[in-house]
């Protein structure tokens, strides 16, 4: 039986509605922490004008190679090994990078070595999508995700929601500037970037 995430399922659909506008412009997509692979296959189906490049880390490749196996449409490339932690990554020829429900789960290292690794593989006028719950102001914006925090935090104390004043310096260094940070169902955002040089 295939891994299966109930909140990709719960997500996807509001997810895409935003993608569709943030990728318009775009023509090949690689997707950070790929997971079970649902996303990817919802996401390229919706997109077909995308190449749609899915990764994660060794560890979680099998499973996620055997649902798009099964059901990626067509403009579903095969996915890469890439780790946040890596010093570079081997990807070429994206103008778009797309995460969800990850940036809570690697360490803050991770997290910058996620941007330091954007920052070199989009171009000028590429596109950034992050999604997932984020603090601001120092504050939670909902007892639920101050709950999920405390959880994460209890099995893991390198991770947890992050700041997002602290995403926006981190994104600020790379030559990313916001476009628009949406607010999503289940007090979850959806943040695009957009590489200004």
């Amino acid at each position: 039986m295939l891994p299966f995430s109930p909140a990709c399922e719960r997500n996807r659909g509001p997810i895409l509605s935003q993608l569709r506008t943030a990728f318009a412009p775009a023509r090949h997509v690689l997707e950070i922490g790929s997971g079970t692979g649902q996303h990817a296959v919802y996401f390229a189906a919706g997109l077909p004008h995308l190449t749609w490049q899915p990764s994660d880390v060794a560890g979680n490749l099998d499973a996620l190679r055997a649902r798009l196996g099964l059901e990626a449409p067509g403009n579903v490339l095969p996915p890469l090994e890439l780790d946040v932690h890596a010093p570079r990554w081997d990807v070429a020829g994206c103008d778009g990078v797309f995460t969800a429900n990850t940036l809570h789960i690697v360490d803050w290292p991770g997290v910058e070595g996620f941007f330091a690794r954007v920052g070199e593989t989009l171009p000028s006028g590429g596109t950034l999508c992050i999604y997932g719950p984020f603090r601001y102001g120092d504050r939670h914006t909902s007892e639920s995700n101050a709950a999920f925090d405390a959880e994460l935090r209890a099995r893991d104390p390198a991770s947890g929601v992050r700041d997002f004043e602290a995403i926006l310096r981190l994104a600020g260094a790379q030559q990313l500037a916001m476009v628009v940070d949406h607010a999503m169902p289940a007090n979850n955002r959806l943040m695009q970037f957009r590489k200004v040089r």
